[in-house]
């Protein structure tokens, strides 16, 4: 069932998606050599307790750890911080992070590069970026969920990396995960039509390699299959007469979609 939200109840996710976007902003000024996993979990904490808001991913499912996903170099999504995994020059984190303020959701995910890191893999991560920012753009009032879908692919595919099949972007809203879900490939102008009170979380995650996965045996952390590296880049958002406002952004996205030369919403 696809959840549709009231003004106010969007303006309390907006809320929540402040507080996620100055954890991501802190914990992405804080990664360099050293660093560990466990020590970007303790800031995104620390930033949730400050906004007074709650965690959308501790104990999700009864098990999760920590209030941040943090995926190193061939681990695409849901890896769990550990004091033991130490950043090294030359690598890259996926930062995933969820609040939630009075029951509503904000979620978002950035890659950071740790110190400079290998030509290909800055492109992979500013492709990807680039990508979602792409499939947030083509987002319009009576469009369909899939022509975010196919805005992704159409950027992705030309520079050949793989992308991920088997997770993608979703409903949210009174819940992290709702309906519908969003790949982030695929023909255009179809799935559910995408109509005013609807929020998604778009998130692109793209390899290296190939596309295919393999879950560890902690249940969690989704590596690739051959090893190679990955990105993921997420926002929630939802759509306006105007065009999409990024709920998990300060400024609504305006300064991201100017600097790509994207819609810029009002």
């Amino acid at each position: 069932m696809i959840e549709k939200k009231t003004p106010a109840e969007i303006e309390k996710m907006r809320v929540a998606g402040q507080v996620v976007a100055q954890g991501l902003a802190e914990m992405s000024a804080a990664v360099a050599p050293g660093v560990t996993t466990a020590d970007l979990d303790e800031i995104g904490r620390d930033v949730l307790r400050r906004g007074g808001a709650t965690s959308s991913f501790l104990n999700y499912h009864g098990t999760f750890p920590a209030v941040i996903c943090a995926s190193v170099n061939d681990e695409i999504v849901h890896g769990i911080p550990k004091r033991s995994t130490v950043l090294r020059e030359g690598d890259v984190v996926a930062i995933d992070y969820g609040a939630i303020v009075d029951g509503w959701h904000g979620d978002a995910a950035v890659t950071v590069p740790v110190g400079e890191v290998a030509p290909e893999v800055a492109q992979l991560l500013r492709v990807t970026e680039e990508s979602l920012w792409q499939g947030l753009a083509a987002a319009r009032l009576g469009g369909r969920v899939s022509d975010i879908s196919h805005a992704v692919e159409s950027h992705v595919r030309p520079h050949g990396f793989g992308i991920v099949e088997g997770y993608g972007g979703h409903g949210i809203g009174s819940a992290m995960h709702q309906d519908p879900h969003v790949l982030n490939y695929g023909r255009p102008g179809r799935g559910p039509k995408l109509e005013k009170g609807l929020a998604l979380a778009i998130e692109p995650m793209v390899n290296l390699g190939g596309p295919d996965t393999v879950e560890l045996d902690d249940g969690w952390t989704v590596v690739t299959r051959d090893g190679s590296w990955s990105a993921h880049f997420e926002h929630t958002f939802t759509l306006t007469d105007e065009g999409p406002t990024v709920l998990t952004s300060f400024d609504g996205g305006r300064a991201k979609f100017a600097e790509l030369g994207l819609l810029v919403p009002a």
